[in-house]
């Protein structure tokens, strides 16, 4: 009797460890899925964000330079075109995201998330640059009503 109380405690640990194996690695899962769909998020938001800062940057240097702001130049209106398309694309990556993301395997939210990363990573050169032309473009207006107010 003393051997099948051993055999079956050694049976009983086995089990508990199996489970406890099962529920860690199913935790695991669900965790970095759960990251994975957080990051995609977060990350369609800031390119959201960073394609209107683009917009509004744009708008707001070609009302500077332009005689008349209400008409945009054609490098305005490209651009414009430009960051919409941008703004479309992502509205496609969030419809993907409410609608196909909760059934996605893991790789798939992964190369989403990597997309969505390279997009940013290419856009920010060119967020930057506006943000520099912008603030130079300030300093030469400050500079050009500065000289008019002494003359």
């Amino acid at each position: 009797m003393n051997d099948y109380l051993t055999l079956g405690l050694a049976a009983l640990v086995a089990f508990a460890a199996a489970a406890i194996g099962l529920a860690l690695f199913y935790r695991y899962r669900t965790d970095r899925r759960s990251g994975s769909l957080h990051r995609l998020l977060e990350l369609a938001d800031r390119l959201e964000v960073d394609l209107k800062t683009c917009r509004t940057g744009l708008q707001q240097a070609h009302a500077v330079m332009s005689l008349n702001p209400d008409q945009p130049a054609n490098g305005e209106q490209e651009a414009r075109q430009a960051i919409d398309a941008g703004l479309r694309s992502l509205l496609q990556q969030r419809i993907w995201i409410r609608d196909k993301a909760p059934r996605a395997t893991q790789q798939q939210l992964d190369q989403a998330v990597s997309s969505m990363n390279q997009t940013r990573e290419r856009l920010r050169p060119l967020v930057e640059a506006l943000d520099r032309a912008q603030h130079d473009l300030d300093s030469a207006m400050r500079e050009h009503i500065r000289r008019e107010h002494d003359a």
